[in-house]
């Protein structure tokens, strides 16, 4: 593939997420998986145990990647300038998620990447894999059609099958003569996101929207809801407008005396 600076800058906002990983072998086979692929960005989430020499060892050469791996304590706090995350899983989930297989989840990610968006793939844990509020940081799901009868895939082997589905998503770049942008307004970032979904949770508490029931299952729809619209920062915005304003007059409702008149506008 011939050097491209714009297939390049967006290889580059791209990262591997590795949330919890126990064996430390896995790390160094997962930095070794990228590396073969053109990508170097791998970040870790709370590892068991990392530095470790098994690690160095299954790198196998890849050690600038390991070495220049972020560690967080928290996904929230790895993805958290990232416009579109994506969480590798199994199919039986309690959090619903829209689903990709891993060529067409490659070509979103570097279309979103393309137009200058930082994006995650993330992977979990090697025995439970993500939880389910880890999922619910996820924007959508990508899963790994393995054999059915036999589908237990090693960590570093996901890692390697969505590292070679991105290599090929930016050959094909390439040949298209370069990552195609987007005139759209700059996306939202986890984090923007992540504030807004917090005050809207808020909002529904202050206006009880519930009626005494269980916030969750309502809160869930509403995130899948706004994450399948791609909110841009200024749409944000203004949401986070409209939910400020509601809970203004909220709190205005419980100031006002049983039955006051409401103020005039």
């Amino acid at each position: 593939m011939a050097a491209d600076p714009s297939i390049d800058s967006a290889a580059n906002r791209i990262r591997i997420v590795l949330v919890g990983t126990q064996h430390p072998g896995n790390i160094g086979s997962a930095a070794r998986a990228l590396k073969t692929m053109g990508l170097s960005r791998l970040v870790l989430v709370a590892p068991e145990r990392f530095p470790h020499i098994e690690a160095h060892a299954l790198a196998a050469g890849a050690d600038d990647v390991l070495a220049a791996a972020p560690v967080f304590a928290t996904l929230a706090e790895a993805v958290a300038d990232c416009r579109l995350v994506l969480g590798c899983t199994a199919r039986s989930r309690r959090v619903a998620l829209e689903e990709h297989l891993p060529r067409a989840a490659a070509a979103l990610v570097m279309a979103r990447a393309g137009e200058g968006a930082e994006v995650a793939l993330v992977f979990g844990r090697e025995r439970t894999g993500l939880t389910n509020d880890e999922l619910q940081l996820c924007h959508a799901a990508v899963h790994i059609p393995a054999n059915p009868e036999y589908s237990s895939l090693n960590l570093a082997a996901a890692v390697q099958v969505l590292a070679y589905e991105l290599r090929m998503a930016m050959l094909e770049a390439g040949e298209a003569g370069g990552v195609a942008t987007s005139a759209a307004g700059e996306p939202a970032s986890h984090a923007q996101l992540e504030g807004f979904f917090a005050q809207l949770a808020d909002t529904l508490d202050a206006i009880d929207f519930h009626k005494g029931r269980a916030p969750e299952s309502a809160m869930r729809k509403l995130r899948r809801l706004f994450l399948r619209t791609a909110l841009d920062v200024r749409e944000v915005r203004l949401l986070r407008g409209i939910l400020a304003d509601a809970q203004r007059m909220a709190r205005l409702a419980v100031a006002r005396a049983p039955g006051e008149a409401p103020p005039r506008s």
